[in-house]
């Protein structure tokens, strides 16, 4: 009985002393070779990448990821539950606690998914006043989303930048509301006062206040800011290679996971509620949309970016016209304590998504039903499709593109 001929591949040595290695000789050794178990390792829920308390689970084999799986629910606090024991106005602060960095977006949206159920029409000055308020929520959880991002990819000076910048948007929603985070300003039929009404000792015969005046003026500071901010972050050769070609997802996978908001438009899905489903006036004011096909989390960073110019834009539009409209006009409507029987659904662009709620109301002061779609719970679902095989390093990179929110998660 002969022994079977075996290939070897030559030791370091020889190699240095110039011995052949075949292709047939490699292959062989790579056939012969042990195979590694892959090996699930758990990022989170302490892990700084998380941004929130959740946990992924990644599947690696070696240092590539095959497989992922997001862990959600430390946060559950069964908020749609809670709700259906309080009445209709004592919702609007739990509203705010949905998602700390989009607190407005989320009472915006519960009180116009009330004034749909009562089929009343808000005065056209409220709607302005709320666009206003969005879009300066916009900015500041765009503004915090990115400073993480610094501290993700090792930009500190970007933390830094950006937090300085997210100073003037938070100022600006003390002085309208009184708040820095959890706002409690929309009112259903309304908002809670006017802005005409804040520090409304100007001198002149135009009766603007002076938060409009200084408004403004933080438009026009922030589009200048926000360039430095590009340049510090786009020239640094490390922070942009990490997010090139990293986590690329296309439009049909968008469609089957659910994906909205920059992480869809940065795959070339051009839609925004704001302009295709216009609501509260934004039909009325100009703006474009930004949309990148190339489905990288560059293209995610950079949809986000643009997002920020466009909503000064809008800013500088929504108060001309509450300009235009003067201290006279109405800004809320007296409503009923009980909203009549019925289904109602409602949605609106989240600086994350696309967020919904639908409400079931059987004609009490409380609702019966009260349901809401998170788009980050649906954005995080698709982990696995981002992740499937980058690098274990790259994760972090990946994830922090999906600007995470585990209040409105988990709920």
């Amino acid at each position: 009985m002969t022994d079977e001929k075996k290939t070897q591949i030559p030791d370091a040595q020889a190699i240095a002393e110039g011995a052949e290695v075949t292709k047939e000789m490699v292959q062989e050794y790579k056939s012969n070779a042990i195979d590694m178990d892959k090996m699930w390792i758990t990022m989170g829920p302490q892990h700084p990448f998380s941004h929130g308390l959740w946990t992924l689970k990644i599947c690696a084999d070696g240092e590539i990821v095959t497989d992922a799986d997001p862990i959600v629910g430390y946060l559950h606090r069964g908020w749609e539950k809670e709700v259906e024991n309080r009445t209709y106005p004592k919702i609007i602060p739990m509203a705010d606690r949905l998602c700390y960095a989009a607190s407005m977006t989320y009472t915006h949206l519960y009180c116009m998914t009330c004034e749909k159920a009562l089929g009343i029409d808000i005065p056209e000055k409220t709607k302005y006043i709320r666009i206003v308020a969005d879009e300066i929520n916009r900015l500041q959880s765009h503004l915090m989303w990115m400073a993480a991002v610094g501290t993700d990819l090792g930009n500190y000076t970007a933390f830094l930048w950006c937090s300085r910048e997210r100073e003037y948007w938070m100022d600006m929603n003390v002085r309208l509301c009184g708040a820095r985070s959890t706002t409690n300003y929309p009112r259903i039929g309304g908002v809670r006062n006017d802005v005409f009404d804040i520090d409304c000792d100007l001198p002149n015969e135009e009766d603007h206040s002076r938060f409009m005046r200084d408004l403004i003026r933080c438009c026009d500071h922030f589009d200048k800011a926000l360039w430095d901010i590009i340049y510090l972050i786009d020239n640094n050769s490390t922070f942009v290679s990490r997010m090139v070609g990293n986590g690329i997802i296309t439009r049909e996978q968008c469609a089957n996971l659910g994906i909205t908001g920059p992480a869809a438009r940065g795959t070339g899905v051009d839609y925004d509620a704001r302009r295709d489903d216009p609501y509260d006036n934004y039909d009325k004011v100009d703006f474009d949309v930004p949309v990148i096909k190339t489905g990288d989390s560059y293209s995610r960073y950079m949809v986000r970016v643009e997002e920020m110019f466009q909503s000064t834009r809008i800013i500088r539009q929504a108060v001309q016209k509450i300009k235009a409209l003067g201290r006279n006009a109405p800004y809320r409507l007296k409503v009923p304590a009980n909203i009549p029987a019925g289904r109602t659904f409602c949605k609106l662009e989240d600086p994350r998504g696309e967020s919904m709620m639908y409400l079931v109301s059987d004609g009490t002061d409380r609702p019966y039903r009260l349901k809401v779609r998170s788009p980050i719970f649906v954005n995080v679902s698709s982990s696995k499709a981002l992740l499937e095989g980058c690098r274990i390093a790259d994760v972090p990179v990946i994830m922090a593109m999906i600007d995470m929110c585990l209040g409105e998660t988990d709920r």
